[in-house]
């Protein structure tokens, strides 16, 4: 998941091919960190975004526009003034740092030819975009970087631009054999780690991946290979040397349980081929993943709010629960103080005066016993003492037994409703949670507000022999999937004792492969509280099987006709149906 060099390389190549001989139209600054570019010559009209955001600095091509404020910052105008109209003459990354430089050619005030620089430095914190003279003085930049802020470099209008080389790695694309194989030997790391910190623009994935097509576990010793893993490793890296050189790139995702979690400009090869997703372009691929994992961030911000009334109201029933559950072992002693009560009765004539206890025979055991006993009480006293006990208890126990109960649905509930949280995709999904904890009393509804609309559905999946199967996303959706949409020949799984969704898969009343079962039993085991785990429990029926108790909270069946069966959680291959 790092924009590193070679993922840049990948960049500048699309850059190179698209936008070489055009002329840039129009100049946007959106955010105070990005610049949107708009494009215009052979390639028709096409768009650049910059960003030198610390947190998630970008470069790619792409077709859609955002809105800039109303009066353009400072930066922007200047870059208005200098290059509107301006030719790109040549897009070049400096060997395989996180630069790119793109040199434009504009006409200045009295019409005469003149070259400027672009360049923007995709480092995380340290990213910026910087605007200089064909002398490489800065004429400005993006982000003003004083000496007080770095002593490495000040980035300030009037100084002069260079990279400054903060680390000592060696450049992979200059590099030949012999000096790759220098730079692995003398690093006392792990192979992957020698890697990527030895060499320029290289990242820890990257490094992974090279080990993996070399044939060598990652994390031996680097200085501690055996000449031919060494020559092995050697021609990996010089392989990818000559795809970069050559500009021979291959743009993949990688997908983990239906969530794209890497990416790279090289063939992840150590993944499945299952769990990845090609593209033609890298542009493609950056604008597709970062818009994949803003939509999840920005519903975990969403949620914010909903997870913490959630996350309150189960900490709470917890320590309720614990309570209740000590208080209702204080009564398991009801039953001793009922036998102590009727083996006085039985045997209370014996008793002397002022006793402290007496020795009986338990007849319900036959065990001597021995029972203590108040000695300002007659024996009668001290058994009616007892029965009190006993009833005090017995009606405790009868009460706490319905209230564990109650307090036990309760954390279920809300189990439930935090994993509908968690596999929410879409702010309508949280539409629907949020009403649930409204009809439950944990939200009040405001004023006179209606119920807001749901559009929300289920997750629709496809199995691989082609049988539709469908995921409830909440307790809501849960009930109408398994009391209303199936049919009583459909099938129905669900985690073992674990909080889940409901999974339905239309059988058309045909007798299912096993694969369509083990495919929803990974289903039901991604979407509930086992997802990641390696071996979950999945209880199957069909649907007539399952019931709804009177009173029950929503989402909530019983079954007692099932089968079982033991899983993973990864649903990578099963397709879905948007």
């Amino acid at each position: 998941m790092a924009f590193d060099g070679v993922t840049i390389a990948g960049i500048v190549s699309e850059l190179k091919d698209k936008l070489i001989g055009n002329r840039i139209y129009k100049i946007a600054q959106p955010e105070k960190d990005e610049l949107l570019l708009t494009v215009k010559g052979s390639c028709g009209q096409v768009r650049m975004l910059m960003s030198a955001d610390a947190s998630l600095p970008l470069l790619y091509l792409t077709q859609q526009n955002k809105t800039s404020p109303m009066t353009a910052p400072n930066f922007c105008m200047l870059l208005r003034k200098h290059l509107q109209n301006a030719r790109i003459v040549s897009v070049t990354q400096p060997g395989l740092e996180r630069i790119v430089r793109f040199e434009l050619e504009h006409l200045n005030e009295l019409g005469d030819l003149c070259r400027k620089y672009l360049i923007i430095e995709l480092m995380g914190k340290h990213s910026n975009i910087i605007f200089c003279d064909d002398k490489d003085m800065v004429i400005d930049s993006i982000k003003h970087i004083s000496g007080m802020v770095s002593s490495v470099r000040e980035v300030l209008p009037g100084r002069a631009y260079f990279i400054p080389k903060t680390q000592d790695k060696a450049e992979l694309l200059t590099c030949n054999k012999n000096e790759m194989a220098s730079v692995l030997s003398t690093r006392s790391l792990p192979l992957f780690k020698a890697v990527y910190t030895g060499f320029t623009g290289i990242s820890p994935s990257i490094a992974q991946e090279l080990c993996y097509r070399a044939g060598i576990d990652a994390d031996l010793p680097s200085a501690g290979l055996e000449i031919e893993a060494l020559e092995r490793m050697v021609a990996v890296l010089s392989k990818l040397a000559d795809d970069i050189k050559s500009e021979n790139f291959y743009y993949n995702v990688v997908y983990e349980n239906n969530q794209p979690v890497e990416y790279a400009a090289v063939l992840l090869s150590s993944y499945e081929e299952g769990q990845r997703r090609r593209f033609e372009c890298v542009s493609a691929l950056l604008e597709y993943y970062y818009a994949e994992k803003n939509t999840i961030t920005r519903i975990r911000q969403r949620s914010v709010d909903l997870r913490k009334i959630v996350q309150t109201a189960l900490e709470r029933n917890v320590k309720k629960y614990d309570l209740q559950i000590k208080q209702l072992q204080d009564t398991e002693k009801r039953e001793t103080y009922r036998v102590y009560g009727e083996l006085l009765n039985a045997y209370g004539y014996g008793v002397e005066t002022g006793a402290k206890s007496i020795e009986a025979l338990n007849y319900y055991d036959d065990q001597m016993v021995t029972i203590p006993l108040d000695p300002m009480l007659s024996a009668g006293e001290n058994a009616k003492k007892y029965f009190d006990k006993y009833q005090k208890l017995k009606r405790t126990h009868e009460a706490l037994t319905t209230l564990t109960k109650e307090t036990k649905e309760e954390i279920e509930h809300l189990s439930s409703i935090s994993i509908s949280l968690d596999i929410a995709l879409k702010e309508e999904d949280l539409v629907q949670i949020k009403e649930e904890l409204i009809e439950s009393g944990y939200i009040r509804r405001k004023g006179s507000s209606k119920r807001e609309k749901i559009t929300s559905k289920p997750f629709h999946y496809l199995s691989s022999d082609g049988y539709h199967i469908y995921v409830g996303k909440n307790n809501y959706q849960n009930e109408e999937l398994t009391f209303k949409f199936a049919t009583g020949n459909d099938w129905w799984f669900h985690t073992k004792g674990i909080p889940g969704s409901h999974v339905v898969v239309k059988s058309n009343g045909e007798e299912l492969p096993d694969s369509v079962f083990e495919e929803a039993g990974r289903l039901a085991a991604h979407y509930s509280q086992a997802r990641g785990q390696e071996k979950v429990e999945i209880d199957y029926t069909q649907k007539k099987n399952v019931k709804k108790p009177n009173g029950s909270k929503p989402g909530f069946v019983v079954y007692y006709t099932n089968y079982s069966l033991v899983i993973d959680s990864d649903i990578t291959g099963i397709t879905q149906i948007e």
